[in-house]
């Protein structure tokens, strides 16, 4: 049984759901998110709570059940306050820029690399530091992660792409042979 299914989702001022044949949208003050139910699950819309119950008996519907609860959540919070990530890139020579919806990045490779910003999406840099924010959680954590994927963190020197916060362990690199 969910734990998380059984939580209604609160909805804060400003915020509308509407629910139009299986299809939940919601508004808010920085967007619009929509999500598709799935079959086997049922939303309700009281008041201000969404209330998300499974229709079918089926074994995947306790997992699908708590995962549309948190798929709204997480809509509710992105079109009210939105997300963000911020990845600071490490190393000598390595650069970064935005231009327009494009990011223009120098990692050490024969070619610059380009990456284009997807829709609803914003990028911007300060200092070493680029700021990924957006109302789709799922968006700004996937742009992120293929941007770090790009030049990850290697683990001698520590150059490349890290989530702000995110603590690196270096390795000992290899000692001369004392005679």
């Amino acid at each position: 049984m969910s734990r998380i299914g059984k939580k209604p989702v609160i909805l804060a001022d400003g915020i509308e759901a509407k629910l139009q044949n299986n299809r939940l949208e919601i508004k808010g003050p920085k967007g619009t998110l929509d999500l598709t139910i799935h079959r086997e699950i049922a939303v309700e819309i009281k008041d201000k709570e969404i209330i998300v119950s499974q229709k079918g008996k089926s074994k995947k519907a306790p997992a699908i059940w708590g995962l549309t609860r948190a798929l709204i959540e997480n809509m509710a919070a992105g079109v009210k306050e939105g997300y963000q990530k911020q990845l600071e890139l490490q190393g000598v020579g390595y650069r970064m820029s935005v231009q327009g919806k494009k990011i223009a990045m120098t990692l050490g490779f024969s070619h610059p690399v380009e990456m284009i910003v997807p829709e609803k999406l914003e990028a911007k840099i300060e200092n070493n530091i680029l700021t990924i924010s957006g109302i789709d959680k799922q968006a700004v954590g996937q742009f992120s992660a293929d941007i770090r994927k790009l030049k990850k963190v290697e683990p001698y020197k520590g150059k490349g792409f890290r989530y702000v916060g995110e603590h690196v362990r270096k390795k000992v690199g290899k000692k001369a042979a004392a005679k």
